[in-house]
């Protein structure tokens, strides 16, 4: 057996992983398991000791049938952890799903400073009442306030996961630069919000790279694991710049990562931070790469939408399986531009969050409350292969404002991974709304953990990601490219439709 494997953590909001990639970055091995939320007092929080006790489990089993000499952690965004000097949870561990109310939000900004201010400022955008650092600290100092004073430190969710496999603290720049409220791009420091809130001293003093080595195993954890005791763990990486990293190593340029799931995250790589003012209060922000550079990014929930939709279809038509690509389908509804699906299915969030959730019939509109509760439901409902191509043209569309607002110019490549992979028609709607680019198909095979894999190797051979190129191929499958008339006045009936609210 190689000495020189990688264990990679991948904890997501809804799946833990523990996986095995050898020193030529190839996946060996993977396990996952599902934690759901716990409540306390009411509070919505993340189970993050049977987790941990999991993660241990399961290097235990794969240490039988692999050695390791690196381990590298990967989380979801929007968590911290307050830990007290013992190491021990000061505050109990709060999740993002928590919904503090509009009084909270307007608290908040009250304190801290006016919402477009901070987003210029913090590069932040409000992605929901807790799916901000910042804003789940305050919450957890104005629920807890006893227990708030006894933090030693405060670690971001990698860096948590990371301290309770070595006892080193530390921070890196994708965390602490992912929509917290907490950094300042601009000074390249700790944000005026973290001033204010009086947590300076409590957050680690040195942002490292991502790649750095934070630690060993701590003794009790090899044991436990059967780790070897100079098992190095680095720093930790976010998700989406986690998925971002490999096309950087390969030297990708002027592209944007359409990372598809629940959550719809595009992500363009840039040399500044400038927002232009109708981008202010939208969902639009800037990440900060493993390499200190910003990231423009903007996010809506696609999946959801998604999803939402197409199960109250299924169950309307009895179906298991999505209609096949039919472009004939395509041309009828957008030339007609009189059905139409709009978003947003979670009041609030996405590019358009005064928008109201509903379907519109030749200008009558229908209510997505009364559409699931069979109160008024749209007649092109009953086409299936109809409907479902409205409400992909929603999603494609959606998608095209997305990457307008991270700057995108059309001309170079649109690599979509994640669930949309596998929706033919929404990918050739992308290659109609961008004809000048190559809108393309990742084949990464756990993407999230591979650029994990990328830092475990780094840190491992004593060099830069950079210098992992060599080591993998991104297999990428171009999309047909596909074009229909009317498109763009089909689009323009959209957003019109969009700015009634």
């Amino acid at each position: 057996m190689s000495a020189r494997n990688i264990a990679v953590i991948d904890i997501g909001k809804t799946n833990k992983k523990v996986l095995v990639f050898d020193t030529n970055l190839k996946l060996l091995d993977s396990a996952y398991q599902t934690f759901p939320e716990y409540q306390e007092d009411g509070v919505n929080l993340e189970d993050v000791t049977h987790a941990f006790e999991w993660m241990k489990t399961q290097l235990a089993v794969f240490s039988k049938r692999h050695h390791f000499q690196a381990l590298s952690i990967t989380t979801h965004g929007a968590t911290a952890v307050c830990i007290d000097r013992n190491g021990n949870l000061a505050v109990p561990p709060i999740a993002y799903t928590n919904q503090a109310g509009d009084d909270f939000s307007a608290e908040f900004f009250r304190e801290f400073g006016n919402r477009e201010i901070l987003q210029q400022r913090t590069a932040t955008a409000e992605v929901g009442s807790m799916i901000n650092v910042a804003k789940l600290l305050y919450f957890a100092r104005k629920r807890w306030p006893d227990r708030f004073k006894n933090t030693w430190k405060i670690l971001n969710y990698p860096q948590y996961f990371g301290y309770l496999f070595t006892g080193k603290i530390g921070a890196e720049p994708t965390y602490t630069g992912c929509h917290t409220y907490l950094f300042d791009f601009e000074k390249k420091t700790y944000s005026d919000v973290a001033r204010k809130m009086g947590i300076l001293d409590l957050l680690p003093e040195t942002i490292s790279k991502s790649w750095e080595v934070l630690g060993t195993v701590s003794p009790q954890v090899a044991a436990q694991t059967g780790l070897p005791a100079a098992c190095l763990v680095t720093m930790g990486i976010h998700d989406s710049n986690s998925s971002l990293l490999p096309y950087l190593v390969k030297g990708y340029k002027n592209f944007v990562l359409n990372s598809t799931g629940t959550w719809c995250v595009a992500m363009h790589p840039t040399n500044k931070v400038q927002f232009k003012g109708e981008e202010l209060g939208k969902l639009v922000f800037y990440n900060m790469d493993a390499f200190f550079n910003p990231v423009k990014t903007s996010i809506f929930m696609g999946g959801m939408e998604f999803e939402t939709y197409t199960e109250i279809l299924k169950a309307m038509h009895g179906a298991k399986d999505y209609p096949p690509f039919n472009p004939e389908v395509y041309r009828k509804v957008i030339a007609e531009r009189e059905l139409f699906i709009l978003p947003s299915v979670v009041k609030g969030t996405g590019l358009f969050p005064d928008a109201r959730p509903r379907a519109v019939e030749y200008g009558q509109p229908y209510a997505l409350e009364d559409i699931r509760e069979k109160k008024a439901v749209p007649e092109f409902f009953g086409d299936y292969a109809k409907a479902v191509a409205v409400l992909n043209l929603s999603l494609a569309l959606q998608t095209r404002t997305a990457l307008d607002m991270v700057d995108f110019n059309g001309t170079g490549n649109v690599f979509t991974e994640g669930g949309f992979r596998k929706n033919a028609d929404y990918n050739a709607l992308l290659t109609a709304l961008y004809p000048k680019s190559k809108v393309a198909l990742t084949q990464l095979e756990e993407a999230t953990a591979f650029g994990a894999a990328i830092l475990g190797k780094a840190a491992m051979d004593k060099t830069t990601p950079m210098e992992t190129a060599k080591y993998f191929e991104i297999g990428i499958r171009g999309v047909e490219p596909q074009s229909f008339k009317g498109l763009s006045e089909y689009a323009d009936a959209f957003h019109k439709l969009l700015r009634r609210a």
